[in-house]
């Protein structure tokens, strides 16, 4: 006699369609996504990228000029390049650091933003999608020192897409950078611009007195700190005061 248990075995596994007869899923339309956000995307970084190269030599670049025409007369103000690493480097000048970061990540500008009714976005919403690199400002103290609790205060960004094309946000001479989306496209001189204005505000970004009630009391060990150069008591241009981005006219 045929076990029965065997029976609804084979009676089961007539029922269930083989891998070869089931209809195949079409996942077509969120792959085509997929590869076309991710091309995007890496099209993108690699134009971030560049653009952080042209930074990094343009400042090599200031630092040799200063160095051939001003250091042997002018020993105590000194230029200095450091370059860090792929997203980062630094331009010491005086008693200032400039750091540049470019963001890994791409961001789109939000549907507010002036760029976004430009007819140049309409035609191509691709391009309201932007690399970033940002420009903060410290004191060269900070670093020399230690201080880790000192203020750096961002300075200006700069934002590219896909076709090169570039916008300025920022502080004073950073913001009166012209900025033509629809058309500019980042170049050396472009750079050089940027740059050149970023170090110019720097320059006169001038280290505010602190309010007097911020420093009315002080311990031992903030004292003890001190002593040993690394100062727990925080240093900024603004502490205190109020850094909001300046508006373009």
């Amino acid at each position: 006699m045929e076990n029965s248990s065997n029976f609804g075995n084979q009676a089961h596994s007539e029922e269930q369609p083989s891998a070869e007869s089931r209809p195949s899923p079409d996942h077509s339309n969120i792959c085509d996504l997929l590869i076309q956000k991710g091309e995007l995307k890496q099209q993108i970084y690699s134009a971030t990228l560049e653009t952080m190269e042209l930074f990094k030599s343009c400042a090599k670049e200031f630092e040799d000029y200063y160095e051939e025409n001003y250091a042997d007369q002018h020993q105590r103000v000194t230029v200095d390049f450091f370059g860090k690493n792929l997203h980062e480097f630094k331009l010491r000048f005086a008693g200032d650091v400039l750091i540049f970061l470019m963001h890994t990540n791409i961001f789109e500008f939000p549907r507010a933003h002036e760029v976004m009714k430009t007819p140049y976005i309409r035609e191509d919403k691709e391009r309201s999608y932007c690399g970033m690199i940002q420009i903060f400002n410290f004191l060269a103290d900070s670093f020399r020192y230690n201080r880790v609790n000192d203020s750096g205060y961002m300075i200006g960004r700069i934002f590219i897409n896909k076709d090169k094309h570039y916008y300025v946000e920022g502080k004073r001479e950073l913001a009166s950078v012209i900025n033509n989306f629809n058309a500019k496209e980042l170049d050396r001189k472009a750079v050089m611009e940027i740059l050149e204005s970023a170090i110019r505000y720097t320059i006169n970004f001038d280290l505010l007195v602190p309010e007097y009630s911020n420093l009315m009391e002080i311990s031992v060990d903030d004292v003890l700190q001190i002593e040993d150069q690394n100062m727990i008591l925080k240093t900024g241009k603004r502490l205190g005061f109020r850094f909001e981005p300046d508006k373009n006219d």
